[in-house]
């Protein structure tokens, strides 16, 4: 199998411009502007651009939907165009069929020049192949160039082969919008699970090719990630050489790039598709093996039961929420933008389907802060205006990355901090529904055990919440805390302790550390009601890796009637993973939670609660 022809590089040469030096940092200009400009006079500076991508049907309709997008640079000469693939889904409100239903694409196909405003340029399939189910999603697709031919992977959520299943199917062609020769069979056919009756997930190839072996990575939360050595033509897999690159119920999405001798990891974790509670979010980790092991930066490796991952992408408080499942171009600038899909929190919907989320396309600039990718300087998805990428020879972006400190931390509330350094709990806090908790203080630790009970439940005992006031304005909350659920792989659905800003049962944001089937991971979710009908009341994401003791924090920000709720979490309450941002109303006397929950027989420990003014 030949070397990867990079995008990038095999453009510039055909437009013979200039060669990107090895090493070169995203964000820097490795060349001056005379280079640029070679043949010119004069570099060209990028138009600037606002989320999201403009996409549209020929005749100017506007396409609301392009889940998890995928990106190349034409590879012929005098091809300066950019394509965009998208899953199978509708793609404009307007389009129906004879019933009236949306009509779906089946892996829509865009052209562009500048890499933000986009043309339709039909589908991959006009119908799906023989061995896929004739209900089944064509999703995820990875396009990839060798040896002269394009590559288009994509996921078959079905097939019609021996009991079902999903599977890894692939198509060539000469030329990036087809015709498409589909290969007959799967690249990657449906895999058994432990049972050997459920099917793994086999979904979101991604392709990468080394100096003598190309991979084929897939799998999802059911089954975890694998890879697996591609055949000489790129049309099968061989199962002898499966290896597992991360555990079950955490990461889908895979993309990969190499950059400096690292292999970098890029996954996405939580639900794509609650609409505006969606909090899907990408992480990465990093190994200088296409095989792993990955380990993020705390080095703690994807494939633990306590699951690493540093976040690289997740919603800020802006519109934009669920933000996921990305691809990673370089500009003629050697800036580096990840392309990817979120939901629109002020019109989540399509029109008249309730519960069916559209993910438009989304474009930002990735940044590398010591090693490791951040968005936008880590500053998370743009919606407002932004220098554009240099989608062409000649030109140049104005974007400058500024990486984003964490927040800073004015004077401790000693009336709203307590380190539990006596025998009772301080005269501050109150019980939501105390019951009969057999708590302690002892040892310097609040010691609350796990109940069989929720907050918010619809069929179940209320859990009783230890609560205390907020401060007025800006504030971080922060606690040191330990459940003892065993870190062995066992399963305790879904056993937490942590922390929350609280406005009623139906009303509040909690981080936590949770027991999320054999995984132990950091939780960030919201809790909201009422909610229009068909609209859901709980959304999650998830944030850094939990350890023996996790720091948890929590920062408000004020934002008119709302608040602006952002989690943090650390091993070592120095070096801080900043998660998702939920925006919440609740009320103007919210308080300061701690919970310990989601099944008997355990314990949570908090070594502290200190809560600081904000000064950003």
């Amino acid at each position: 199998m030949a070397r990867r022809r990079w995008a990038l590089i095999v453009a510039l040469s055909v437009a013979g411009a200039f060669a990107l030096p090895s090493g070169a940092i995203a964000g820097e200009r490795p060349h001056g502007n005379d280079q640029l400009g070679q043949g010119s006079g004069q570099s060209e500076v990028a138009p600037d651009y606002q989320n999201p991508l403009d996409l549209r049907m020929p005749d100017g309709d506007e396409v609301v939907s392009c889940a998890d997008p995928a990106v190349i640079r034409g590879q012929a000469a005098g091809d300066a165009n950019w394509y965009l693939y998208c899953t199978t889904d509708p793609m404009t409100e307007t389009e129906r069929d004879a019933s009236g239903s949306l009509v779906f694409h089946l892996i829509p196909t865009f052209t562009s020049t500048d890499l933000i405003q986009w043309t339709y340029s039909g589908d991959v399939f006009a119908e799906r192949p023989a061995w896929v189910a004739p209900t089944a999603g064509l999703w995820a697709p990875d396009i990839e160039y060798n040896d002269g031919k394009y590559f288009l992977y994509y996921t078959a959520s079905d097939t019609t082969l021996p009991g079902g299943g999903s599977a890894i199917g692939v198509a060539t062609s000469a030329s990036p919008t087809g015709p498409w020769t589909e290969a007959g069979a799967p690249v990657v056919p449906p895999r058994p699970g432990g049972d050997g009756t459920a099917r793994l997930w086999t979904f979101d190839p991604e392709v990468v090719y080394t100096a003598d072996t190309a991979y084929i990575y897939f799998g999802s939360y059911f089954g975890g990630i694998w890879a697996r050595e591609l055949s000489e033509d790129g049309l099968a897999s061989d199962a002898g050489t499966q290896t597992q690159i991360a555990v079950d119920n955490r990461y889908e999405g895979t993309y990969i790039i190499e950059r400096d001798g690292w292999y970098y990891f890029f996954g996405s974790a939580a639900d794509c598709c609650r609409g505006p509670l969606t909090g899907y979010s990408v992480f990465t980790a990093r190994s200088r093996s296409p095989l792993g092991p990955f380990v993020d930066k705390h080095g703690v490796p994807i494939m633990a039961t306590r699951v690493g991952g540093t976040p690289v992408l997740t919603q800020n408080g802006n519109r934009w929420v669920g933000t996921g499942h990305n691809a990673v171009v370089t500009d003629f600038d050697g800036q580096d933008w990840t392309i990817y899909h979120a939901v629109d929190q002020s019109d989540p919907y399509f029109a008249g389907t309730v519960g069916f989320t559209k993910r438009p396309a989304l474009i930002d600039p990735l940044d590398w802060e010591r090693g490791w990718p951040v968005v936008r300087g880590d500053e998370g998805p743009s919606d407002m205006s932004m220098p554009g990428p240099a989608a062409q020879p000649g030109q140049q972006t104005d974007y400058r990355p500024r990486i984003d400190d964490d927040p800073k931390l004015g004077k401790r509330y000693p009336g709203l901090s307590d380190e539990f350094s006596g025998r009772t709990l301080s005269r501050q806090w109150s019980w939501v529904r105390p019951g009969a908790v057999q708590y302690a203080v002892t040892g310097g630790a609040f010691r609350f055990p796990t109940q069989a009970a929720d907050i918010h439940p619809p069929d179940q005992t209320g859990a009783s919440v230890l609560t205390e006031p907020t401060p007025r304005g800006d504030y971080v909350v922060e606690t040191k805390l330990s459940v003892s659920v065993p870190n062995d792989g066992s399963v305790h659905n879904y056993v937490q302790g942590g922390l929350l800003i609280y406005g009623d049962d139906a009303n509040y944001v909690k981080l936590s550390s949770t027991s999320m089937w054999n995984t132990r991971q950091t939780e960030f979710m919201k809790q909201a009601g009422p909610v229009p009908a068909g609209f859901p009341t709980f959304g999650n994401a998830v944030v850094g890796p939990v350890g023996d003791a996790t720091y948890l924090r929590i920062v408000h920000r004020e934002t008119g009637d709302t608040g602006r709720y952002t989690a943090y979490t650390s091993l070592d309450g120095r070096r801080w993973d900043r998660g998702a941002t939920w925006v919440h109303a609740l009320g103007g006397t919210p308080r300061i939670g701690l919970v310990s929950m989601g099944g008997a027989g355990f314990e949570s420990v908090f070594d502290y609660v200190r809560v600081y003014e904000l000064r950003d």
